[in-house]
């Protein structure tokens, strides 16, 4: 059988949720019982791996007939070997687009939605229908693709992170983070819950959620006699223009403290390659840098540590 490619398909996978409660409760039959004891909706837990399954067997058959193909779980992936010439290939939700472009280096990545009935799928534009006219397209190069620009944490013991949608620094419980943070000339102490910093990709995503809570509290605080809801377009007004590609990052402080030692002036501001965002913990212990959401990947941000925010010299490749 002649194949389209004898470079390397990747197929990046994620458990579903069935999958999840059979790896704590061991059985089926014991995670039904649990869900149905909570009182929710087990068969909802059934269609949506049952839809999953299918769809990772039809594109397991398709992609095996034009490549080396290699299944990859999610959970793999910090530990991966991609190729240069890779073809990837993600199975899941949006999370699992944006975890997979943060261990690539230039592969063109193809976000395939496995339930469009259940996931909106903003970075999944394609089916598994469509890999068949699709993948030769793809990995010859001839496809168009869209740049993301991502973020890079490097610490002063030489450690890094990226992330594509947003870094988080800060403490690993629910307690307050002590640093020194500074952007550009401007710099200050803080006691806060946190730092998010962004790329143009994650904006609409955490950093969305604290700019418009931000803008609602403001408001709220102002108007404490008028019944009328704040009007929208805080979080518009304050990232317009900010695209996946954009050469620049947002950062905003969580909860700021101002004490007579700590201040909350600094709190929101952009990154640049000019000036980056620097951050030395001031945290005995707990202090953490993660990214996109994978709490269990993350750097020690403890006191002595340095980390310097800024753009990634890398991009992220999305097929469109």
């Amino acid at each position: 059988m002649n194949r389209l490619t004898d470079n390397k398909i990747v197929l990046v996978t994620r458990p579903t949720r069935l999958a999840e409660l059979v790896i704590r409760f061991n059985t089926v039959s014991q995670a039904r019982f649990y869900v149905e004891h909570q009182g929710a909706d087990f068969s909802d837990y059934l269609r949506e791996d049952e839809t999953y399954h299918r769809a990772l067997t039809e594109a397991q058959e398709i992609l095996g007939q034009m490549g080396r193909l290699q299944t990859v779980d999610r959970s793999f992936l910090p530990n991966f070997v991609f190729a240069p010439d890779d073809t990837v290939i993600t199975l899941g939700q949006d999370g699992l687009v944006a975890n997979t472009l943060k261990y690539l280096d230039g592969q063109p990545v193809v976000g395939v939605n496995p339930d469009p009935e259940r996931w909106d799928g903003r970075l999944l534009p394609f089916r598994v229908g469509d890999l068949p006219k699709l993948m030769p397209e793809v990995v010859r190069r001839k496809r168009s693709t869209h740049s993301v620009t991502m973020a890079k944490a490097t610490l002063n013991n030489g450690q890094t992170l990226y992330a594509v949608n947003d870094l988080f620094i800060g403490p690993k419980t629910h307690t307050s983070a002590r640093y020194f943070i500074r952007s550009g000339k401007a710099g200050e102490t803080h006691s806060s819950s946190g730092v998010i910093v962004s790329t143009g990709m994650g904006a609409t995503g955490w950093l969305k959620s604290l700019l418009t809570g931000a803008g609602a509290v403001a408001y709220a605080s102002g108007n404490r006699n008028k019944k009328e809801q704040p009007q929208p377009g805080c979080y518009e007004r304050a990232v317009t223009g900010f695209k996946w590609e954009s050469d620049y990052l947002y950062f905003t402080v969580r909860e700021p403290f101002p004490t007579r030692t700590t201040g909350a002036s600094l709190v929101f501001g952009r990154v640049t390659n000019q000036t980056p965002l620097i951050l030395e913990s001031q945290m005995a212990e707990n202090g953490v840098i993660f990214s996109d959401g994978i709490e269990k990947d993350f750097l020690e941000f403890n006191s002595g540590t340095q980390a310097v925010i800024g753009i990634a010299e890398k991009k992220g490749v999305l097929v469109e």
